[in-house]
């Protein structure tokens, strides 16, 4: 079970077999079915959860009631609301919903805090980890100021190249920024090309 998450940690920093077998007890396994909302707007999120099988969004909803979505999760990605729940404790502002019938290993803030104690090299992979998601954030949000919608729509392609077979269409035009009318547009001119 612990495989998959093993090799994805390891790509950042070398362990032994001690320091994985300490992350790997600290973890939770949890099956969380289609349609599942794991965190609420308003709500404290007291989880990481690394997706060892499905599909994950995680939105909002702006002041026009849409919902807006800043990030899918799939295999061999994690979720949680570090940025705001868990780092500045205060209750998020985005929900966190399955996709698909889905499998995770999570922790809570209190283990992960263990798990730097016990095998500190962890905290260098987890740095590592949160400078790569800022720096997908960062692109993103240039891609999204800067680009028109085909190129975001093949860079989304090369990001998530499963996602379009997985997800509603509506999802990725949100994820986007543009209507789903559009995105059958920019879908409809790329097949032609």
């Amino acid at each position: 079970m612990y495989s998959q998450i093993n090799k994805s940690i390891s790509r950042y920093v070398t362990f032994t077999q001690q320091e994985l077998d300490i992350f790997n007890s600290l973890l939770e396994y949890r099956k969380v079915p289609k349609k599942t909302i794991m965190l609420h707007e308003g709500e404290m999120c007291n989880f990481e959860a690394f997706v060892i099988k499905g599909c994950v969004r995680k939105y909002y909803i702006d002041a026009n009631g849409f919902e807006v979505i800043l990030q899918f999760a799939i295999e061999d990605a994690w979720v949680g609301d570090n940025s705001f729940s868990i780092y500045e404790d205060k209750p998020s502002r985005v929900f966190i919903e399955t996709l698909e019938d889905c499998e995770f290993l999570t922790f809570n803030p209190e283990t992960k805090e263990e798990l730097f104690e016990r095998a500190p090299k962890f905290e260098r992979a987890f740095r590592i980890l949160i400078q790569r998601h800022l720096t997908i954030t960062q692109d993103r949000l240039f891609n999204t100021i800067s680009k028109p919608a085909m190129e975001k729509y093949l860079d989304f392609l090369e990001l998530y190249p499963t996602v379009p077979q997985r997800v509603a269409q509506h999802y990725i035009a949100s994820y986007l920024g543009i209507s789903a009318e559009f995105l059958s547009k920019v879908r409809a001119k790329i097949a032609k090309q």
